[in-house]
């Protein structure tokens, strides 16, 4: 793999060496292959990123999460990597990922890097030697080749399911298979292999050493895997996928702590130390082993995300990762919409699945995702309402690109222009997560909506992406893009120490709480307006969702509505 010397470029006199600054960052995501397309080609790039610091520097946040931008042959968006030290040359170069982070850094953002420690892809250097070796080396020892099952060895090992669809094991000849996961073209590695955890190490080493603030962990409850004999099956995995002990033979095992240890002595070598937040879709109670101290750091909940726009259940969403911080030392992590869900603009609009524990996206996806199902308007409202529940709270906020535009997901993509595996491995039953995916629009009138100087696109953009362009919002005080601007330049200004105190009110639809400084923030979930009680009423409102009622006495509350008061 690549071993490119690091970057000269002085950025510990850019930022101060802050080793709590990711505990109440906005962090916005980046995809960087529909960020900002600066060539025309049609791929955003690492250039477009550099010529959008502004943006970044308006919209107030903090730290910049760049989904994969390695070299790839996109069978998954960029998680299948083919070098784990080098740029994708259609998104750029080194030279051109150290111009970004200077520029970055010298604008006060931080840049949370994405890792892909489960997989590699399947034209990575050592799976390409593994394929040449025979049955038993070295080289296949870095992944998890099985011999297959039956008389003549041409069944797989076991009956697994990959993420995607389809038997998790691809054979390869001469009786033997490897697993996959995910795509066929994302083989697992083999952590249990020293070589495997060393070429890590030096990867976290490599990055750091050129300036990457922290990194995000992709599936990182999947490292360690207990592949003993006789496998399970594939009912018995399903029965135990969130297994609260630890004993899925794939997903959230103990070994891990060691493995996280070691990322933890490598990233406590930098000063500040490289922060690090894991993905890991386990049971609440099990995302402690990744939010340690001396493991990752931090780990995502995904509670919100999956949750209806119910009071009672942000309610109690909050208080239970609130005493999971304070158990863990962590900080909270609140995060809506990213490259893999259905945007919660559009989310909102959905009817509630209560029998899916409030995953709509989930169910509108496998319905074929028809915008005809979605409430645009009350889908909207609901996102800014959420949005500025959010970011009041304590902890981190985990931001996905064009949300600040309040843009809903797309829909309408002929089956002929989708990229995600998913689509194509479960035969046109799920349509995928394209929709989330597509180019950000920048200029109403112009060519891709000023994605890049050309017409070029590498997913459709629909016509009305034109209403949320970011000039035709940042020219709209009342725009979604505003509201955020707002919000994250309050955020920075009132946010003190990482508590609240819910405030009790009659209505059971209508949430408030406070922040240290006197800071309060309310949430109508209901359908009608609420008054806020005197205590409250008569205090000065610095940003609502939606527009209030200006002759009303005192303060009230439209439906689906957040106000920030002081």
């Amino acid at each position: 793999m690549t071993d490119a010397q690091p970057s000269t470029l002085d950025t510990g006199t850019v930022l101060a060496a802050d080793p709590d600054w990711w505990r109440q960052a906005a962090v916005y995501q980046i995809y960087p292959r529909s960020f900002a397309d600066a060539n025309g080609d049609g791929i955003g790039d690492l250039k477009g990123i550099t010529s959008r610091v502004p943006y970044l520097v308006e919209l107030g946040v903090d730290a910049v999460w760049l989904s994969p931008f390695y070299p790839s042959a996109l069978a998954d968006g960029g998680y299948d990597v083919d070098d784990y030290r080098d740029v994708d040359p259609k998104l750029g170069t080194l030279a051109d990922f150290d111009e970004m982070i200077a520029a970055l850094h010298a604008a006060g953002i931080r840049l949370i890097a994405d890792i892909v420690p489960n997989h590699s892809s399947n034209r990575h250097e050592w799976f390409r030697e593994a394929l040449a070796s025979p049955k038993g080396s070295a080289a296949r020892d870095r992944y998890i080749f099985r011999d297959g099952e039956g008389s003549d060895g041409t069944q797989p090992p076991s009956d697994w399911q990959s993420i995607f669809g389809g038997s998790a094991w691809e054979p390869v000849g001469e009786g033997q298979f490897y697993l996959h996961l995910f795509a066929p073209e994302q083989p697992d590695l083999n952590w249990a292999n020293r070589e495997v955890r060393d070429d890590f190490l030096r990867t976290l080493r490599f990055w750091s050493d050129r300036g990457v603030d922290g990194f995000r962990v992709d599936v990182a409850h999947a490292l360690a895997k207990d592949l003993t004999y006789p496998l399970r099956s594939h009912a018995e995995l399903e029965a135990t996928k969130l297994a609260e002990d630890g004993s899925h033979p794939l997903w959230d095992r103990e070994e891990l702590d060691e493995i996280y240890a070691e990322w933890r002595a490598v990233f406590d070598e930098y000063d500040p130390p490289r922060i690090a937040v894991a993905e890991a879709w386990v049971a609440p109670t099990r995302r402690h082993r990744y939010a340690a101290p001396t493991s990752l750091g931090q780990a995502f909940n995904f509670d919100l995300l999956r949750a209806n726009f119910d009071a009672a259940e942000f309610h109690e969403i909050v208080d239970r990762n609130m005493t999971f911080a304070g158990e863990t030392g962590s900080s909270n992590t609140w995060v809506f919409s990213n490259h893999d869900v259905v945007r919660h603009a559009t989310r909102y609009g959905l009817p509630e699945d209560d029998s899916n524990e409030g995953d709509v996206g989930k169910q509108w996806l496998l319905r074929g995702g028809s915008p005809a199902e979605v409430d645009e308007a009350l889908g909207l409202r609901r996102a800014r309402a959420a949005t500025l529940f959010l970011l009041g709270l304590p902890g981190s906020a985990y931001l996905y690109q064009g949300e600040e535009l309040g843009l809903p997901e797309v829909g309408e993509i002929p089956d002929a222009s989708r990229q995600d595996p998913t689509f194509f491995r479960n035969a046109g039953v799920e349509v995928g997560r394209d929709g989330c995916r597509v180019p950000l629009p920048w200029v109403a009138d112009a060519p891709s909506f000023g994605f890049g100087p050309t017409a070029a696109s590498h997913l459709p953009q629909p016509s009305w992406f034109a209403r949320y362009a970011v000039d035709v919002e940042a020219a709209d005080p009342d725009s979604t893009l505003s509201m955020y601007r707002r919000a994250l330049a309050l955020r920075h200004e009132l946010h003190g120490e990482e508590k609240l105190a819910w405030v009790t009110l009659d209505e059971p639809t209508v949430l408030a709480f406070q922040r240290p400084g006197g800071w309060t923030v309310v949430t109508n979930f209901g359908s009608s307006s609420f008054a806020l009680p005197d205590g409250l009423g008569g205090m000065e409102v610095l940003l609502a969702s939606a527009p209030l009622d200006a002759a009303a006495p005192g303060i009230v509350v439209p439906p689906a509505t957040t106000v920030w008061t002081r």
